[in-house]
């Protein structure tokens, strides 16, 4: 189970950043341009945000059942002296819920929101804010071929 999870958290990411990226781009567009927001935006807003919610579920999952974070909890101190024990025990699972926080909270806007382009600017900015977060603490150094 747990190698399961861990290659379907490796590979949703492709996913979250493809929607994502496509998700700010057309918000930062139609913010500029001041467009209203279509039924397309919406529904992208809600999978971007349900791929960010299914990578913070199978994430918290790993993160108890992983080798890794037991052995830096059996000596918390040494951990935070480690680099990568750190990272993992941390960082990653620190600001990837900010990430996912911002993201929820600029999907919240987004729907609250009762001028049309201004729907546009929320999610450009959470999303987009959240985004680069994520990205910010992926852990390159595992993935293949970088």
């Amino acid at each position: 189970m747990y190698i399961g999870l861990k290659h379907l958290h490796s590979f949703l990411p492709y996913l979250f950043f493809a929607s994502g990226l496509f998700l700010v781009t057309r918000s930062i567009i139609g913010w500029r341009a001041r467009l209203t927001y279509s039924k397309i935006d919406n529904t992208l807003r809600v999978v971007v945000l349900s791929l960010a919610h299914i990578q913070l579920i199978i994430g918290f999952i790993l993160y108890f059942l992983s080798p890794i974070t037991k052995s830096a909890f059996e000596d918390f101190g040494a951990a935070m002296k480690d680099s990568i024990l750190r990272f993992y025990a941390v960082e990653h699972i620190t600001i990837n819920i900010i990430a996912i926080i911002l993201i929820t909270v600029g999907s919240v806007k987004v729907k609250r929101e009762i001028i049309e382009f201004k729907k546009h600017k929320w999610a450009a900015l959470f999303f987009g804010f959240g985004t680069i977060l994520i990205l910010s603490r992926i852990p390159w150094h595992v993935w293949p071929g970088l």
